[in-house]
């Protein structure tokens, strides 16, 4: 089992919660990003920088990621990607995408980018809240819980 972070637009507090729970639970943590990425010196964190370019970290996830890792991303393209190989994608709002709710997302996705390039601002997200870290930290402790009940069985 390894999370694997989409890290450039990964909120720092959610890192937090990530960097705690590899060391609470030594599960490998890899975090991407065409930039220096700071992280605790664990046995089991790794920052991996990739080059500069469009989806570059993106392209470099999917070709790591294997069937039952976790993807820590808000990218919906590259949350069906992950899916598709049998691994799961988690926002940093603690949304998990599945293989049933990942297409409507896609075009949800697709009409605001349409909407976007048509001139009609529809603002962005909002800021993170504490509702939203906690409902992550709850999410990530599902799956860490389920994958290791599961390794233990």
């Amino acid at each position: 089992m390894t999370i694997w972070v989409d890290a450039d637009a990964c909120p720092r507090q959610i890192k937090v919660i990530l960097f705690r729970a590899a060391e609470r639970t030594g599960v490998d943590l890899y975090l991407l990003a065409n930039q220096p990425v700071s992280i605790p010196a664990l046995m089991n964190v790794q920052a991996i920088r990739v080059s500069q370019g469009f989806d570059v970290a993106d392209d470099e996830i999917v070709r790591r990621v294997q069937g039952g890792d976790l993807v820590i991303t808000s990218d919906i393209p590259l949350a069906a990607e992950v899916i598709e190989k049998g691994a799961l994608a988690l926002s940093s709002r603690g949304e998990l995408f599945s293989a049933s709710t990942i297409k409507a997302r896609l075009n949800m996705r697709d009409f605001m980018d349409t909407l976007r390039s048509s001139g009609i601002h529809s603002g962005g997200p909002s800021q993170l809240s504490e509702t939203d870290k906690r409902e992550f930290a709850n999410a990530l402790d599902r799956y860490l819980v389920r994958k290791n009940t599961a390794g233990n069985a």
